[in-house]
């Protein structure tokens, strides 16, 4: 593979507008963009956990799952590309039910709370929700995979699993959702 970048910048996309794989110009803020762009940020966020100390079992999967996310993002950047087969889905599906299978069963909802791991892989779940949301939005305009859709539906499970993995790496548990908690503290003072 050559060179994929000479020159950072081209003044191409100086009017709001920028090309598409297949060479198509479109306005920054199309769906399309707006699809790519999101996996992009969630590629990088998941770049931020990667950045604190984690147990190699998560790092090597996070890893992995960057590269997938490129995949991801060429397959929204291109129409008619696909890039993302059913052994992704599948292999997200292993690897969450192996994390999973160590963890307490949950009886609370948990706060996206504790160690700045599990914090960040908490943002990494929101966003990756949001770019499932806009890949849906996408795919009521044109026609793209609908492995990308499972992908990120089954990413964002397995990023909560992470979250609660590495809440125990970093802090020994998960913080519980408490309902009503300082409720009573403001009718207090509201009195």
């Amino acid at each position: 593979m050559g060179h994929r970048l000479s020159k950072i910048y081209t003044r191409t996309g100086d009017k709001g507008t920028t090309g598409l794989g297949g060479g198509t110009r479109v306005n920054k803020d199309h769906i399309r963009v707006e699809a790519y762009g999101t996996v992009d940020e969630l590629n990088s966020v998941v770049g931020m956990i990667l950045a604190h100390s984690l147990p190699d079992t998560v790092r090597t999967c996070l890893e992995n799952i960057q590269h997938d996310l490129f995949d991801l993002g060429g397959e929204f950047s291109m129409p008619g590309h696909e890039a993302m087969k059913c052994a992704y889905v599948d292999r997200l599906e292993s690897i969450l039910d192996d994390f999973n299978a160590d963890l307490p069963r949950l009886r609370e909802f948990i706060l996206p709370a504790g160690g700045l791991a599990t914090s960040t892989c908490h943002l990494a779940r929101t966003v990756c929700r949001r770019a499932e949301r806009r890949a849906i939005t996408l795919s009521r305009e044109e026609t793209i995979n609908p492995v990308a859709i499972a992908y990120l539906n089954r990413l964002s499970d397995l990023l909560f699993v992470i979250a609660r993995v590495l809440a125990r790496f970093e802090n020994g548990s998960e913080v519980l959702w408490q309902p009503g908690k300082n409720r009573s503290a403001q009718r207090t003072r509201d009195e």
